[in-house]
Formats: C-alpha cells, sequence, structure tokens
C-alpha cells in the first residue's frame, strides 16, 4: 500500500501545504507492531518452537541453545515501501537476555541471532535442545504505527537555554520548516494509531535514543582509536549529538521486545543497506535491564 500517498492526500485534504507534507513525510516511519489476540490472520508466533530449515543445528553460543524468542512470516507483513525487509520466508530471532546483557561490556554479540530462511526452504519444528524450556507460545497479528526520530520529541518543561547548540538548531529548522508539525503528527496518529493495546514487539521504525547513543559513541570512539579523528573532551557531548543524527537516517530497529516477564528489553539494529542485501549477521543486538 501506499503509506506516504495516504498520507499526502489526508494532509492536503486538511489544507496543510505540500512543501511542509513532503518535509514531514521524509521524517515519517512506520514501524509494525506485533500483539496477541489483535485480530486478524496470525503473522507470527512467540515463544515455542521454531520451525527451522530441515538439517539446521539449533542457534547457539558455545554449548548453550540461545532462547527462540519469536517468528515472523514476512509475507504476512503489512508492506511499509522503504522498509528493506524481505517481502517472503521467515525471521527468526533467538536471544539470551542475561548473557547477551553481561558480555554487552565487552563488545559481544554471540548470545543474540536472526535467522532468515527464504520462501520455499524446507523447514521442520525443531527438537528442543537437552533442558531447554520453550516460553509460551502464542500467536500474533500485526497493525502499524507510526514513528518519528527521537529529536522531533521535545521536553515542554525545557527550556530552550538547556539545549546544546546543535539541539537549538534542529529545533529551529523544525519550527521553520514544520509550522504545522503538531498537525501533521496528529494525523499520522490518526492514520496509524500509537496505542493499540499491549505490545509483543515492534519490527522497523526508528531505533531506540539510547541504543543510537550507543552507537555513536562506539563510531566516534574507534575513529579516534583509528586515528582518524580526534575530539576534544569539551566537544565530546556535541560531536556524539551530530553522529547521532547522522545514523538516525542509516540505521533502523529490526525488532524490539520485552522478555523475562518486562524485566529485560531486547533490540536487534541493522544499517539499511545490510537489511536489504540480507546481510543480517551485521545486525547488534542491545539487551538492558529495566529492574
Amino acid at each position: 500500500m501506499d503509506h506516504q500517498g495516504q498520507f499526502r492526500r489526508a494532509a492536503l485534504e486538511a489544507g496543510i501545504p505540500d512543501d511542509e507534507i513532503t518535509a514531514f513525510t521524509g521524517h515519517l516511519r512506520l514501524s509494525i507492531r506485533l500483539s496477541g489476540g489483535s485480530g486478524g490472520a496470525p503473522v507470527g508466533q512467540f515463544g515455542g518452537l521454531p520451525r527451522l530449515p530441515v538439517g539446521m543445528d539449533w542457534p547457539s553460543a558455545g554449548a548453550g541453545p540461545l532462547p527462540f524468542v519469536f517468528s515472523v512470516a514476512c509475507a504476512s507483513l503489512p508492506r511499509v515501501d522503504g522498509s528493506g525487509l524481505p517481502a517472503d520466508g521467515s525471521l527468526l530471532f533467538f536471544l539470551d537476555h542475561q548473557q547477551d546483557h553481561l558480555a554487552a561490556a565487552a563488545g559481544e554479540q554471540d548470545y543474540a541471532q536472526v535467522v532468515y530462511v527464504p520462501a520455499g526452504t524446507e523447514t521442520e519444528l525443531a527438537k528442543a535442545p537437552a533442558n531447554y524450556a520453550a516460553g509460551e507460545q502464542y500467536d500474533v497479528g500485526a497493525t502499524l504505527v507510526a514513528r518519528l526520530p527521537p529529536w522531533f520529541e521535545t521536553d515542554e518543561d525545557e527550556d530552550e537555554d538547556d539545549l546544546s547548540p546543535f539541539q537549538q538548531q534542529l529545533l529551529g529548522d523544525l519550527e521553520r520548516d514544520l509550522p504545522r508539525l503538531d498537525d501533521l503528527c496528529a494525523l499520522a496518529d490518526a492514520l496509524w494509531p500509537p496505542d493499540g493495546g499491549l505490545a509483543s514487539a515492534f519490527i522497523g521504525g526508528y531505533v531506540d535514543d539510547d541504543v543510537i547513543t550507543s552507537i555513536a559513541e562506539q563510531t566516534l570512539a574507534g575513529r579516534e582509536k583509528a586515528g582518524e579523528i580526534v575530539i576534544p573532551v569539551a566537544k565530546w557531548s556535541s560531536h556524539v549529538e551530530k553522529e547521532k543524527h547522522r545514523l538516525t537516517s542509516e540505521w533502523v530497529s529490526l525488532a524490539d521486545f520485552s522478555v523475562a516477564d518486562e524485566f529485560y528489553s531486547g533490540s536487534f539494529v541493522i544499517r539499511h543497506d545490510d537489511l536489504a542485501a540480507r546481510r543480517l549477521d551485521e545486525a547488534l543486538s542491545v539487551t538492558t535491564f529495566s529492574e
């Protein structure tokens, strides 16, 4: 479906100028909300046992199997132009949330894996590894949610003087280019409501602000270590903000979900180019502990 066309028609009917609509849709992304009991045909499953290609070993880290979180049938998902998601086949997500969280400090990515099963691949219901307890299985349906960059969200109680020069520049650009930003945001939320009940996961959309901040910091630190740049300590924060802004268009949230009774949040993020090329081994996992 032409979602940008749908939004443009609704915005024009609301009397919003075409140039503002164009500027806004350049930032608008749609995320796929997965939730149980949402009605309609199931698009995937949470918990239980996955269907793996015949002969494929259960994904593991060392001697231990990685817990299966969920899978989706890509052809059953709502089509979102420019998302980069496969048009068919299946995506399966495995994550050992505790080990992934502990390994983050060492930069290890051994405890998470995304498996893409191309359409036409012969699969079978995997047998549970020894001593593996599968989670409760349930089907999920899909709906769409409107997403905007994290820097679109401003704290009404925050004084503009407290913002950094770069943040003030972004805010000024928004006020100049999108004087009817509130109307545009309200229209996007009306078409793709943000509150559709309890979600099991989200696919696509913007990377969480804390996650993109971490990627920006690691990117800059790596460039400094390689001798490409030198950043004065006093200017580190401003460089991170600019790098975050640049990376926001480069990275996409592949999957974001809660695990272990919602004490942990799991996230897989990937560059647009890697997703389009099916280089899912390039996806990064980020697990955060909320308690």
